[in-house]
């Protein structure tokens, strides 16, 4: 029983640091990259979606995105989205195709990059330690119905907390290369 609680709260907390980690690939530095759009969330007929979904991604050139949408009425919600986002972009659409240049970086622009990664760590950090509250309460629950002691529980609490921090320190070196990314010039 505790074994399967503490199963469930690592790889619950593995997927929220491998979101993480996906969601910073997307914020690129100076090199154009699909990751950097792939994600945004574009108002598709009343449903929020990801343009991954919805449209074609390529580099055509290292500071060039191209979207190539499949349905092309949506064109404009895509660029509204892409304009809405935190990223800084500004798409350009001759009615087919979306091409967003990626300017190089100004010290300005690396100081909100790191900003917006800041933000999403700082997400991940709570998301971290809400799977840790609901493991606790998953855990008072079990000791409440006898299933578990309360000894039991004290030291799967204790377990908790050391997986708790050893994602809450990955989620901390993510953060710290993407950094040291941002700022190489």
């Amino acid at each position: 029983m505790i074994e399967k609680i503490l199963k469930n709260a690592d790889l619950k907390m593995k997927r929220t640091v491998e979101a993480l980690s996906k969601e910073l690939a997307g914020i690129r530095t100076g090199r154009a990259s699909p990751a950097l759009v792939e994600h945004v969330k574009v108002d598709y007929h009343g449903v929020i979606t990801p343009l991954i979904q919805l449209a074609s991604i390529s580099v055509p050139d290292p500071r060039t995105i191209m979207i190539q949408p499949w349905d092309r009425s949506i064109i404009q919600n895509i660029e509204k989205a892409l304009l809405k986002s935190e990223l800084g972009l500004n798409p350009n659409s001759d009615g087919n195709v979306i091409r967003i240049s990626i300017p190089t970086l100004t010290e300005e622009r690396r100081k909100e990059l790191i900003k917006v990664v800041h933000k999403r760590l700082e997400e991940t950090r709570i998301s971290v330690r809400n799977i840790r509250r609901e493991t606790i309460d998953e855990l008072r629950q079990a000791e409440k119905n006898k299933e578990i002691s309360q000894d039991q529980s004290i030291r799967t609490t204790g377990q908790l907390q050391k997986l708790t921090d050893s994602f809450i320190d990955a989620v901390n070196h993510i953060g710290k290369e993407k950094e040291a990314e941002i700022s190489e010039v």
